[in-house]
């Protein structure tokens, strides 16, 4: 017996087929992926809801994460899919998977193992820097974790 809450395969409708009413008010899973085959995927802590990182997922990434319960991704730069957490240990296990309205893009309620951080640059979260544009140009300041 698995802990995964997504061991059950999505139905396979594509968006393409599906009208917008279904899209926006149904109850099928169909995944808007774009013109290059990919779809926005925001992780997100499932305890304190501090968004951890923003990456693309294609449809294996998706199925993957689906079947496994763990989050799977496309590498853009490097053209590769990639499991987080198998080289930094950061695995992030999937708690709840939610779509947006037309479902362009995912949301990944995670559990993040190892340190619990999720970005490259060591930081829990990619976003640690806020726009400030207070004197009257728009620069970058760093947020304290």
């Amino acid at each position: 017996m698995t802990d995964n809450p997504f061991a059950a395969r999505a139905a396979a409708l594509s968006s393409k087929d599906a009208s917008k009413k279904e899209l926006e008010e149904g109850s099928a899973f169909a995944p808007k992926f774009g013109a290059d085959g990919l779809i926005v995927a925001i992780a997100q802590d499932a305890r304190d809801g501090t968004i951890l990182m923003v990456a693309y997922m294609n449809d294996e990434a998706l199925r993957l994460t689906l079947e496994t319960g763990v989050a799977h991704y496309w590498s853009r730069s490097r053209k590769a899919l990639w499991r987080k957490g198998d080289t930094s240990g950061q695995v992030q296990r999937v708690i709840d998977m939610r779509v947006d309205c037309d479902q362009d893009a995912i949301l990944l309620r995670v559990e993040a193992g190892g340190d619990g951080k999720a970005c490259h640059t060591g930081r829990r979260s990619c976003f640690y820097r806020r726009v400030d544009a207070t004197s009257g140009e728009a620069r970058l300041a760093f947020i304290e974790d």
